[in-house]
């Protein structure tokens, strides 16, 4: 079975403070999930059209689970504290 990723791409952040309220309920969340945080934080270079902003990259075991994760409620939770204070963009891939 493949892994899957969430690959979260920050566009522009406009509240630190909710995406630190996030953040501290978001990780322990994720983990609980299964999911490995293999990238955190600020990028090292840019290239093409990308913005140098936050990116986070967190691996799952399946699809499956990092679906389940996404719909859990403490990840709900925390996702209601970021309270549209960052635009960014999650995708959730399947590895090869």
């Amino acid at each position: 079975m493949a892994k899957a990723y969430w690959v979260c791409l920050y566009r522009s952040i406009s509240n630190p403070d909710a995406l630190a309220a996030y953040a501290k309920l978001a990780g322990p969340a994720i983990q609980a999930s299964g999911g490995r945080f293999l990238a955190r934080g600020g990028v090292a270079k840019t290239y093409e059209a990308g913005l140098n902003q936050r990116t986070v990259l967190i691996e799952f075991d399946s699809v499956a689970q990092a679906l389940a994760a996404h719909d859990t409620p403490g990840y709900q939770a925390a996702f209601k504290a970021l309270n549209n204070g960052a635009e960014r963009d999650l995708r959730i891939v399947e590895g090869v």
